[in-house]
């Protein structure tokens, strides 16, 4: 049965739990077929996850909405919503023996850490999620958890907002809260933690009054923008030389390891030199050690390129489909455009669109608006 169920993966023959799968079922040609109503949910976590959610909050969104988990239940999890986002079936392909079962009597599995052989299918059955958007997800993934932002990002302005002395973040606090006065303002996290940050406080409508200012100034020099991106974009995002490396590198990868075979079999077979065999085997083994490294970093490299080319085409897609001045803050045009905006002493706001774009409001602006 091991053995069987292991040609089927050499083979590329994709099998899902479907029972508590959400997207997909199985179909008629025993490949995963695409199950709409439940596909709408996960094109709605990985909107959701880019609009700046965390999936906690993700979560919390899912469960007050009443919709049903991948296995039918009410309450969803923050690890659930992780594992459908990092999950490469739903762009398309199939990454097959993840996990391995180590004794059939007891049914005990195992994560499959080089073990027993793993095999990557592309294209191996209909994708829910571009390609490219599942590789922005992935990249906007390994930033959060690098800058700490991971778990929050439960309000929009969450994760966004910079302090321009200290560079920490401005978080939520409620001033007056027991009384009429009450009031919810956005000030620096670090702003009574020593840095002597002097950069003010500010009102949700104060930061949405400035984003329109300053996504109007966007507007207005739109067809200049998407004029430049038009003859840079290629240049800026090109992976061609990384794609070559990356062959290259595979290709060596593969060499070596055959000459790491050919070593391990020779000592065993016949009389050698165990000095020589060790120079050798150490010498093969660092070889194949500097390539899986550079190879890592090649995935990186390209998947950033990848990550910005996306990030620029959805802002340029947003900025094309705006055909008059935006009068009203819209939350889904603040996630789809704004990386971050930093705030300043003098009340000044600088805000960074998704395609790298700066837009500098001063308080005048934002107050007169």
């Amino acid at each position: 049965m091991t053995w069987g169920q292991r040609k089927r993966f050499a083979d590329g023959k994709v099998s899902l739990p479907y029972g508590r799968f959400l997207g997909y079922r199985k179909g008629k040609d025993e490949l995963p077929e695409i199950v709409e109503e439940e596909a709408v949910t996960v094109r709605l976590i990985y909107r959701l996850f880019l609009y700046g959610k965390s999936p906690s909050a993700i979560a919390s969104y899912l469960t007050g909405e009443g919709i049903p988990t991948p296995a039918g239940k009410r309450n969803w999890r923050p690890n659930t919503v992780e594992s459908i986002l990092s999950n490469e079936k739903y762009k398309g392909d199939a990454l097959l023996q993840k996990s391995f079962t180590v004794d059939f009597l007891t049914k005990k599995s195992k994560l499959n850490e080089g073990e027993v052989p793993q095999y990557y299918v592309a294209n191996s059955h209909p994708a829910i999620i571009e390609p490219e958007i599942f590789d922005l997800v992935q990249y906007e993934m390994k930033q959060r958890k690098a800058e700490g932002r991971f778990t929050s990002s439960t309000h929009p302005f969450s994760g966004k907002i910079v302090c321009g002395h200290c560079g920490g973040f401005y978080g939520s606090k409620v001033w007056h809260s027991n009384t009429p006065n009450r009031v919810l303002v956005w000030q620096c996290n670090e702003k009574h933690r020593g840095k002597g940050c002097r950069t003010p406080h500010l009102s949700e409508g104060d930061i949405r009054r400035a984003f329109l200012a300053a996504f109007n100034e966007v507007l207005g020099n739109r067809a200049e923008i998407m004029e430049a991106y038009r003859e840079v974009m290629e240049a800026l995002t090109d992976t061609a030389d990384l794609d070559a490396e990356q062959e290259r590198l595979q290709n060596e990868g593969e060499v070596v390891m055959g000459l790491i075979r050919k070593v391990i079999s020779d000592n065993a077979q016949k009389a050698m030199d165990q000095a020589e065999y060790e120079r050798k085997y150490n010498g093969y083994c660092e070889r194949y050690e500097a390539a899986r490294v550079r190879l890592a970093e090649i995935g990186e490299l390209r998947l950033g390129r990848i990550a910005k080319r996306t990030k620029i085409s959805m802002f340029l897609k947003e900025l094309a489909s705006r055909e008059g001045l935006v009068a009203e803050f819209d939350e889904e045009l603040w996630y789809a455009t704004v990386d971050h905006v930093a705030v300043y002493e003098d009340k000044r706001m600088v805000f960074t669109f998704r395609d790298h774009t700066q837009v500098e409001v001063p308080a005048d602006r934002w107050k007169a608006a």
